[in-house]
């Protein structure tokens, strides 16, 4: 002490004159202050991270976790409100998926006998076949001789069919069956069997046909080539189904369910819109992501969603009724989540809650608050601010001199 001069004292005494001032400005006509600080250890405070108190909105007369602040103010700041109440939820999860052929409906095209190629009837990648048409025809020795071979057994079977000895025509039958099988199992149709019966005529070549109706998308044939069997020749796809993979995050596959409906947009094209469906959840993680792969099927008839494009994927899932407010309402302090009630005449009360799933707006209450609460909506963090101002002012004035 220098000359009855105390700097800590002045220092408050100054510190003090500052935020009273600041009071005088933005509150306006408020509830006097309290001259005597909050409690300092009251249940539902909380602790904040290190071991220090949490600071709560300020405790004035009436409660420890309410606090007045005139309507005039209140508008001042913006302050609005919402009743709490029990509302359907709908949580919007968003994805960009990349297009993908449906694998169910892809074939490969070859052959099982080897030979030649004669003649390419369809001889570019992106064609369009048709079930049944033909690709190309195959010249094989092996069928030529295979064919002459069951007409000879056809010939035996009805020369010798009748014969007195049954070994003979059993032993004509029998090599009617084999030669027979033989061209089925080459891919050889019914249709072709019965017309060699008929004329007796060998084909020279073999036609083969699309096994569906689709787009080439890959083609190795090429006329007068020597093929073996099992080569691929042609890969088609049916592209008026297709899927769409998106990757979903670990913490939202719970609410994913097999057979939902989903929104397609195109980045482009975003007027448009395509009606997908969960048709797959993949059962494996990506370790990196943490996202798992989700399946969608569309249809695609006109084919405008071609393999390999990107989409925009948009499921809206339905979470029932549920106990909510706005999402502005809930004052998230760190370890705590705060919501603040108005009883009326500027009267507001702080309470602590417990948050429940979230929509797009609105989230889940589970505890906390009652249905008909009138919730503070808006300017929460000047309420807070302005409580804790006079939670200083308060502390500061009860200080003995």
């Amino acid at each position: 002490m220098i000359n009855g001069w105390h700097p800590p004292r002045s220092r408050t005494l100054w510190a003090v004159g500052l935020i009273t001032s600041l009071l005088l400005v933005g509150c306006g006509n408020e509830t006097p202050v309290p001259t005597t600080p909050p409690p300092v250890d009251h249940a539902g405070h909380g602790t904040a991270p290190g071991g220090k108190e949490a600071a709560p909105p300020v405790a004035v007369p009436g409660g420890t976790n309410t606090m007045t602040i005139s309507p005039e103010r209140l508008q001042e700041i913006g302050v609005r409100f919402e009743i709490a109440e029990q509302r359907p939820l709908t949580r919007t999860i968003r994805t960009v998926g990349r297009v993908e052929i449906d694998e169910r409906k892809l074939a490969n095209v070859n052959i099982k006998i080897e030979g030649w190629i004669d003649r390419l009837y369809v001889s570019a990648t992106g064609d369009r076949v048709k079930q049944g048409q033909i690709l190309f025809t195959l010249y094989s020795p092996d069928l030529v001789a295979t064919q002459q071979e069951y007409l000879l057994a056809l010939q035996s079977v009805r020369d010798l069919g009748t014969s007195e000895f049954p070994e003979v025509a059993q032993g004509a039958r029998s090599l009617l069956e084999v030669t027979r099988r033989r061209l089925l199992l080459w891919d050889i149709t019914e249709d072709h069997i019965e017309d060699l019966e008929r004329t007796g005529a060998v084909l020279k070549t073999l036609p083969i046909h699309a096994p569906i109706s689709g787009t080439v998308i890959e083609r190795k044939a090429v006329a007068g080539m020597y093929v073996k069997p099992g080569e691929p020749l042609y890969t088609i796809a049916d592209l008026t189904s297709i899927w769409i993979l998106g990757d979903i995050y670990e913490y939202e596959l719970p609410l994913i369910k097999v057979g939902q409906t989903a929104d397609v947009t195109l980045s482009y094209d975003p007027k448009t819109h395509f009606e997908a469906r969960v048709d797959f959840i993949y059962p494996t993680l990506d370790p990196q992501t943490r996202t798992a792969k989700v399946r969608f099927t569309l249809a695609n008839p006109e084919e405008r969603l071609k393999p390999d494009m990107y989409a925009n994927v948009e499921l809206n899932v339905p979470l029932g009724l549920r106990l909510a407010v706005p999402k502005d309402a809930v004052l998230e302090t760190g370890e705590r989540k705060i919501i603040f009630i108005h009883h009326g005449g500027g009267k507001l009360e702080w309470r602590n809650v417990t948050t429940g799933v979230r929509g797009a707006e609105w989230v889940e209450i589970t505890e906390g608050i009652e249905p008909g609460d009138h919730v503070v909506t808006s300017a929460n963090f000047l309420i807070d601010s302005e409580s804790q101002l006079k939670a200083a002012v308060g502390g500061m004035a009860g200080m003995k001199h």
